[in-house]
């Protein structure tokens, strides 16, 4: 468990990269539009290959995909909730931030990152950590940091108050992780594999609802292709 710990702190790591990328370089929108996409790209690999598949290996398909539906419902409902009270731009790099709630903010990060972080711990549970899960985590996580950082900066947060935001984001995906290597264990009958399902149907909805529409805005179409470029990336390190 403490391995699993240990590698959901690793993927939302990125996170506090991001913010120090953010309050010290200063990244374009540009920049993080194209590892928006990239993260993407790889997000949707890791969900085909480590979720999907692997719990259809253990329940029929009707079920997988019940539970992929409930678990991107659940996502929305939650993002819903979350953008009524002021957190639905907590990704804008502009400092739209400014108007919403840093609570609201805080919480959005931690909806988006469970699911993956449940997975990382799930992973280790099976023998070892997926290393294009993690890759693809982190590089959806340095973005996030990146981009909602930046906004934070343009609404005057210090770069220690931003710190200590992500820390704590960190601290719950960790622990997120060590609850899916407690929990998970798809070889457990449907508590596993179900659990993968909601958790892909979470992620893919968290794609859609705040990475690809931040990415398109900037890069339009181009996003298409750094988002295949970054599943290409995900199929060969499934491969690894």
């Amino acid at each position: 468990m403490a391995e699993a710990f240990g590698w959901g702190a690793l993927g939302a790591a990125a996170l506090l990269i991001g913010a120090l990328i953010a309050y010290l370089l200063s990244p374009t929108r540009g920049v993080i539009a194209v590892v928006m996409a990239l993260g993407t790209g790889l997000l949707i690999g890791s969900v085909s290959f480590e979720l999907v598949d692997e719990a259809l290996n253990y329940q029929a398909v009707a079920w997988v995909a019940l539970l992929v539906l409930a678990g991107a419902a659940t996502f929305t409902v939650g993002d819903w909730l979350l953008e009524r009270r002021g957190g639905g731009e907590r990704k804008d790099a502009t400092g739209a931030q400014a108007e919403g709630s840093p609570l609201a903010i805080v919480l959005g990060s931690v909806l988006d990152g469970i699911p993956e972080s449940f997975v990382l711990g799930l992973t280790v549970l099976q023998g070892g950590v997926s290393i294009s899960l993690l890759a693809a985590v982190a590089l959806s996580n340095l973005p996030e940091g990146m981009s909602s950082s930046s906004g934070l900066k343009e609404a005057g947060w210090p770069r220690s108050r931003v710190l200590g935001m992500w820390s704590a984001v960190v601290l719950v995906s960790a622990v997120a992780a060590a609850a899916g290597y407690a929990m998970l264990d798809p070889a457990s009958g449907r508590t596993g594999a179900l659990a993968q399902s909601f958790a892909a149907g979470a992620l893919l909805a968290m794609l859609a609802d705040t990475l690809l529409p931040e990415a398109y805005a900037v890069e339009g179409v181009l996003t298409g292709p750094l988002v295949v470029t970054g599943f290409a990336v995900s199929l060969a390190l499934s491969a690894v």
